[in-house]
């Protein structure tokens, strides 16, 4: 059984990377803001496994997907607004039977864009950044985080009856 686990944790962190590294090209909806389709397997971890291996995948998806896609900042920006909205995503899982998996989908969207535009205000020493655009990020993560949700239930829902076949 662990080896099965490990195969399908590794198949599902390799997903993560190649669709990190297409979405990439495909070009933004406004500066910043991207489908975060790669979530969609950080999701299908948190559900299928536990936060623990859901942190590994994000963690190694955020690293190696952005050093293959030539981006060394993505990484910083990755780390942190990957790992606030995984937590935020792990503490609302607890209460599934209050907030549905595109409710918490679309607020790991919300909490990644504000780890984003923290870690901006930091780097570049403004908080103006911070508050001009996140009205724009929220918006953007209320659209993406309510598609990635929707995707991640329909890989969910196959997924566990290909687990128990």
């Amino acid at each position: 059984m662990r080896t099965r686990k490990l195969v399908l944790l590794s198949l599902i962190t390799a997903q993560a990377i190649v669709i990190h590294y297409i979405e990439g090209f495909i070009p933004l909806i406004a500066p910043g803001a991207k489908l975060g389709l790669a979530n969609i397997m950080t999701l299908v971890t948190l559900f299928v496994f536990n936060v623990k291996y859901a942190f590994v995948v994000s963690i190694i998806r955020i690293i190696l997907g952005s050093l293959l896609g030539g981006n060394i900042m993505g990484i910083i920006y990755g780390l942190v607004g990957g790992m606030l909205s995984l937590t935020i995503m792990s503490l609302l899982k607890r209460h599934s039977n209050i907030f549905s998996l595109i409710g918490i989908s679309t607020a790991g969207a919300a909490f990644h864009n504000i780890g984003q535009l923290m870690t901006a205000s930091i780097i570049y020493s403004t908080k103006g950044i911070l508050f001009t655009y996140l009205p724009v990020l929220m918006l953007a993560s209320a659209v993406t985080g309510y598609f990635t949700g929707l995707a991640s239930d329909f890989i969910i829902n196959h997924f566990n009856k290909f687990i128990k076949a």
